[in-house]
């Protein structure tokens, strides 16, 4: 019989090497010998995992936090990084929800819309309201209603009157705009 140990002689006839292995590796202690469900401790791996999914979209602090809890790392690694992340500036919460709500009102939604995306993407509801009231006040949700009701105008032409305001109102609703200011749009574009 062959003096080769029992995971070398598996392996060379298509067994699963791969498992004799890696308990042989590290002095016999197995890469599986941390419990399933307890938390990655390391926080080299979970800054490496932070900027990969940062590099892969950005994220609000809420929400990559999230993320890493869920790859399993502990939750003070995760917010150890996080805040040596926010510390040299490559996760900026502010310009985040900034952003998104540029991209928000790009896609012709409202103040409440906005919020609620915010809320999905996991930026500080405090921050969201600010940002949001900020943009309110620029005018940049009610050029975003005119411009929906621009193009609800353009689709509907021909149509009957209440049938266009019908279906203003509820692209409106549906994205978060503010009534009095759907009131006056309509009032002007849907005659």
């Amino acid at each position: 019989m062959s003096s080769a140990p029992d995971c070398l002689r598996h392996s060379l006839f298509g067994g699963a090497s791969e498992r004799c292995h890696r308990s042989a590796s590290a002095g016999g202690a197995s890469a599986d010998a941390q419990a399933p469900n307890a938390p990655n401790e390391d926080e080299d791996a979970c800054r490496e995992a932070a900027l990969r999914l940062l590099d892969a979209a950005p994220r609000s602090s809420g929400a990559l936090r999230d993320r890493l809890v869920g790859k399993g790392y502990a939750e003070d690694v995760a917010d150890r990084v996080i805040a040596r992340l926010i510390e040299v500036r490559l996760l900026d919460d502010r310009e985040y929800a900034e952003s998104v709500v540029r991209i928000c009102a790009n896609r012709m939604m409202g103040r409440r819309g906005a919020a609620m995306e915010l809320a999905r993407k996991g930026v500080d509801r405090m921050l969201a309201s600010q940002v949001t009231e900020e943009a309110e006040q620029n005018g940049v949700f009610e050029e975003a209603a005119w411009e929906l009701g621009r193009s609800v105008a353009r689709k509907t032409q021909g149509l009957d009157r209440q049938v266009r305001q019908r279906r203003f109102w509820a692209a409106g609703g549906r994205k978060g705009h503010n009534p009095a200011i759907l009131r006056e749009v309509a009032a002007e574009l849907l005659r």
